[in-house]
């Protein structure tokens, strides 16, 4: 198989697909190469799929037609010990009507209908395909070879969305060999099945509304936490731990997620469901410090293998990220071939484009959260104060209650220390 096409794309994922359907849609022909046997076969899934403004303006009718499965109209956050729990939940109209503030979706039905739009709009998709080198000329990225489908694309412009461990941009001297564990993440997650109307009633829900939980203090004391998102009639549950923390601890993901779901507080959320899945899948969490480089002669990198993750930021944001970047990237080759300059100079744009875009603006502005995430205080101790706090605050015993000002300074003192407890409160400060 050998073949020229006028841009190639590396990875069907949101990143790829984004940029292979914006590059279509403008008259290029490109080739969107995927490894699985069709988009979205590697991927788990267990988060929520934030509002994609970039792909609204693509799909108007966007949570009309896109396969997803409840727009979420509730987000909390619970602090939890082996023994109790305290919650807090923020709920409002407007994240009940469209267009809708994020969803839950299952990432291989999603990210196959997305390449079905690329496709649609005329891109080649070529799957069961893995990159096995790209092709240089002049010191110039002029397409890729690969195993699979045995042959060798041809393009002026490579754009690599092949996921955290970009092999692309790896062979093309875009991102060094190995990577930090200090930057990098592991998510585990566990469908449950139960009756759609089981969901509503249990979290209070109607229509296809959704809920979005996190916890803290659920890890054992490993650097992460938990989540529990509602899909249709399914809940998907998890946890994303850093992956140092995770090595130092001696103990398996899946350790952790059974120690989790075990938990007797969580464990009433289960009642009645049947376990259908596990799977794991490795996240960038180092944020801005992460980034490669962005492009060369040739070729951009964007999505995942560009680290545009917000794992550390308010809300754990990656798909919307990577979509945006691919469209970023795919205005940029659209550029580049209506001059016919696919030098590094001319690409430089791409990167220009992102630096003004949320997707930067909002990885430069939580560039300190991996180091607020770094104080394990956060998955013990704090846990413990705030229930242990309010468990004071709530508890009717025939004795005098202590002012909430006194009772604040006492929890402080004995369960993080005063100095500990400012030092952590700046830390935070900085970050967010």
């Amino acid at each position: 198989m050998s073949k020229e096409f006028q841009a190639i794309v590396v990875g069907a994922g949101p990143a790829g697909s984004s940029a292979a359907l914006t590059m279509a849609r403008a008259g290029l022909d490109v080739a969107l190469v995927e490894r699985g046997n069709f988009p979205g076969e590697k991927n788990m899934f267990g988060g929520l799929l934030h509002r994609m403004t970039s792909i609204e303006e693509v799909f108007p009718d966007f949570w009309e037609r896109a396969p997803l499965e409840r727009h979420i109209a509730k987000k909390g956050t619970t602090f939890m010990t082996d023994a109790a729990s305290f919650h807090v939940q923020h709920e409002t109209a407007s994240f009940d009507r469209t267009p809708y503030n994020g969803y839950t979706v299952f990432r291989p039905k999603f990210d196959r209908w997305l390449a079905e739009e690329a496709v649609k709009a005329g891109v080649t998709l070529i799957n069961r395909s893995t990159v096995e080198d790209v092709v240089l000329k002049n010191n110039r990225v002029q397409g890729v070879t690969i195993v699979g489908r045995q042959g060798k694309l041809s393009a002026p412009v490579v754009v690599a969305a092949d996921g955290v461990l970009s092999f692309t941009a790896l062979k093309a001297g875009l991102r060094r060999p190995g990577f930090n564990p200090d930057q990098m993440a592991v998510g585990i997650k566990a469908l449950f099945d139960l009756p759609k109307e089981v969901i509503d009633d249990r979290f209070g829900l109607v229509r296809d509304q959704g809920f979005a939980n996190e916890y803290v203090g659920c890890t054992g004391g490993v650097r992460g936490g938990g989540f529990l998102y509602t899909n249709y009639d399914t809940i998907s549950v998890g946890l994303v731990v850093h992956l140092s923390s995770l090595r130092a601890s001696g103990k398996t993901p899946y350790d952790l997620l059974n120690a989790f779901l075990e938990q007797p507080q969580f464990t009433k959320l289960l009642k009645g469901g049947r376990l259908m899945e596990y799977s794991a899948h490795v996240i960038p969490e180092g944020g801005y410090a992460m980034i490669p480089e962005l492009y060369g002669d040739g070729i951009l990198v964007a999505g995942d293998a560009a680290a545009l993750c917000n794992a550390t930021g308010v809300n754990l944001e990656g798909i919307n990220l990577a979509s945006h970047s691919g469209i970023l990237a795919a205005k940029t080759v659209v550029e580049a071939h209506a001059e016919n300059d696919f030098s590094r100079k001319a690409l430089k744009r791409y990167k220009d484009r992102l630096d003004l875009s949320w997707v930067m603006k909002d990885l430069k502005g939580f560039r300190n959260a991996p180091k607020m995430l770094h104080i394990d205080r956060i998955y013990n101790e704090y846990p413990e104060l705030v229930c242990s706090m309010m468990e004071h605050v709530y508890r009717i015993d025939g004795t005098p209650k202590v002012s909430i000002p006194k009772l604040i300074m006492r929890e402080v003192k004995e369960k993080v220390g005063i100095k500990n407890a400012f030092s952590d409160l700046l830390t935070a400060w900085r970050a967010l």
